[in-house]
Parts: C-alpha cells; sequence; structure tokens
C-alpha cells in the first residue's frame, strides 16, 4: 500500500508495487483508490477454529498495521451454538466499542458471519474497518479463504480460480531444509527473520546447522493461536528424523501463546524419544559417550510465564533461556562435546 499526492507519485509507486513479490508471486492488478479520511481502524475477522471445531469471531481497536505488534489487544468470541446477533454485539462490547458503533459494528459481524457460513469458508476479514470522525463505516481491505474441499458445492467461487487446485497436504508452513551435511544442529524458528538471523548467529558462533525449519508464526493459519504449540511438537518430530542432527536449537518468540504451553510440546516429544535421548550433563560429563538418537534441545523462549516454563522442563533433556545468546553459545558446547564423543 502506498500514499501518493500527484500522477508522477502514483506511477513510481506502482511500479514499485508491481516488482514486489508476495509469497513467490507478483502483484498483476493494482486498485487505485481515494485515502479516506479515518479516525480509527478496527480488526474484525470469522475464523474456523480446527482445534473446537467452532467458528470464532475476532476483533481488535487496533487495526491496519498495527494489528500484529498489539495481539495484545485481540479479542474473541466462540460460536458455541447457533449463530444469533448477541455474539456479534458481544465481540463489539469486548472490543470496548461505544454508543452507535456497537450497532453498526455489530451488523457488519453478521454479515461477515453469513458470507462465512454460506460459503463454507474458512476465513473473513476486514482489516482495517475505518471509523471517520462522524462515525461512518468504510472497509479499506479485506480477504477471504475459501475451504478447497467445500469448493465443489460453490461452483460460483471455484470459477474464479484461475489455477487448477491442487490438494494441499496438512503439513508445517515449511518443510525441514537441509544445509550442511556435516553439521549437527537443526534450528526451529517461528517466523522468516527469526529463522535467518538465528541461523546467522549460530555460524558466526563457529556452529554448523545440519538443517532448519521454519514453523510460521504465532498468528500463522488465520490467527489461530492454539496451533503453534503443535506446529512446535511436529516440527520436533520432523526435524528430528534427520540422522545428522544431533542437538536442535528452538527459537520461538510468542506474545499470545504462554511458554509454559511451547515447554509442555518440548516436553511431550522428549517423553516419546526418552529411551534415545541423553541428558545435557551426560552430554557435558561424558564426551566419549555414544552419541545419542535423538537430538539434544536447546530452547530460546521469549514470552508470558517463562518460569512456569522453565520449571517445566526441569530435569528433563533440555535447556531453556530467554537469552539468545546464551542458547546458542550452549548449542555449540553441546556440538563440539558430540563431536568430540563422536
Amino acid at each position: 500500500m502506498r500514499f501518493v499526492e500527484n500522477t508522477i507519485d502514483a506511477v513510481a509507486a506502482a511500479q514499485t508495487i508491481f516488482n514486489l513479490p508476495i509469497m513467490g508471486e507478483y502483484p498483476k492488478v493494482l486498485l487505485a483508490e481515494a485515502k479516506y479520511n479515518s479516525d480509527q481502524e478496527l480488526y474484525l475477522a470469522v475464523v474456523l477454529n480446527r482445534s473446537i471445531r467452532r467458528p470464532v469471531l475476532l476483533g481488535s481497536r487496533k487495526g491496519g498495521v498495527d494489528v500484529r505488534s498489539a495481539i495484545d489487544a485481540m479479542q474473541q468470541v466462540v460460536v458455541e451454538q447457533e449463530f444469533s446477533p448477541f455474539y456479534a454485539r458481544r465481540l463489539a462490547l469486548k472490543m470496548g466499542l461505544q454508543g452507535a458503533l456497537i450497532n453498526s459494528v455489530s451488523a457488519i459481524i453478521e454479515k461477515m458471519y453469513r458470507l462465512f457460513l454460506d460459503n463454507d469458508l474458512d476465513l473473513v476479514e476486514i482489516n482495517p474497518l475505518a471509523v471517520s470522525p462522524t462515525e461512518e463505516l468504510m472497509a479499506l481491505d479485506g480477504k477471504i479463504t475459501v475451504n478447497d474441499d467445500a469448493l465443489a458445492r460453490h461452483p460460483a467461487l471455484a470459477a474464479l480460480h484461475s489455477k487448477p487446485i491442487v490438494p494441499v497436504p496438512d503439513r508445517l508452513p515449511e518443510a525441514d531444509t537441509i544445509l550442511d551435511p556435516d553439521g549437527q544442529i537443526g534450528i526451529l524458528c517461528n517466523g522468516v527473520g527469526l529463522t535467518m538471523a538465528t541461523l546467522d548467529l549460530v555460524s558466526q558462533a563457529g556452529g554448523k546447522p545440519a538443517s532448519f525449519m521454519n514453523i510460521g508464526g504465532e498468528t500463522h493459519n488465520v490467527w489461530l493461536k492454539h496451533s503453534l504449540a503443535a506446529r512446535l511438537e511436529q516440527g520436533l518430530d520432523l526435524i528430528g528424523q534427520n540422522k545428522h542432527v544431533k542437538l536442535i536449537l528452538v527459537n520461538l518468540i510468542s506474545g499470545t501463546v504462554a511458554c509454559d504451553e511451547l515447554a509442555a510440546a518440548i516436553a511431550q516429544f522428549l517423553q516419546r524419544n526418552t529411551h534415545n535421548v541423553r541428558s545435557i550433563n551426560e552430554a557435558r560429563e561424558e564426551p566419549t559417550h555414544r552419541p545419542a538418537r535423538a537430538p539434544l534441545i536447546v530452547a530460546r523462549l521469549m514470552g508470558p510465564r517463562l518460569q512456569e516454563a522453565k520449571d517445566r522442563l526441569a530435569g528433563t533433556q533440555a535447556f531453556i533461556s530467554e537469552d539468545l545468546d546464551a542458547a546458542v553459545s550452549q548449542v555449540i558446547a553441546l556440538s563440539k562435546s558430540a563431536k568430540k564423543g563422536a
């Protein structure tokens, strides 16, 4: 999105946007509109929570570009029974809306839900829903995510797709990527930037990453925050299958998913592999010990309930810290110990 004042700036902005790749795709069409005078920007969405198998209404008074940095302001209402205007109004009240905005925003939420239900969608999102100084509403941007399995029931939606529909298996957003076949360290992070930065730090410290995996941010899968811990456990299983990986550095930053939930996922992985895993102390004190078949875990976690996460993993084969430098140093030391014992 670019804001311009004249035609020359508009042409330059259009050239920039057309050459901006988004997930490997380049824009083919540009939408130009007059700038809307907004006094406030809201976020609204209806999503399908697969873990509880219910629709969820999401809303925040901090929409637009601020929505991801203000995840704590996100409110949610689970549609537990047959939908009624009560659910929409409840979300508006939880968002802190007042006066006429309660009714006007509730009406939009109701229409979003009907669209979601009638078309078997996975997501209906408006971001931002702009509020003018006179409290008029305008949806400045939005998107829907169609359920591919339901397209047979909605030929009109299927006709909008310019490419053949290829079913995508339920998997992590990015596969395990092999780097150095002589490396011993697996890296698992949430987010592309965090993954690349962690790779650089390990390499600069003298470590040899064998592979890495990005399990996606905490807001991956249309704001379903509860899936991050499940993706962590799945990612550990996948990256642990690489026979070259002796250690896994987990580097996760979470603002909504508590660290003890992530620690529980790590503990589940360790419990399944207890008979194959050496403890951190064994790796330090007995470098000649036969290498374990399952990797050791060093986890750097940032988010709420960190102390509870440390308590959860106390006595296990995991080293946990909120300091990334300390975690990297621990991984390097353990990798050197494992190399000597090989």
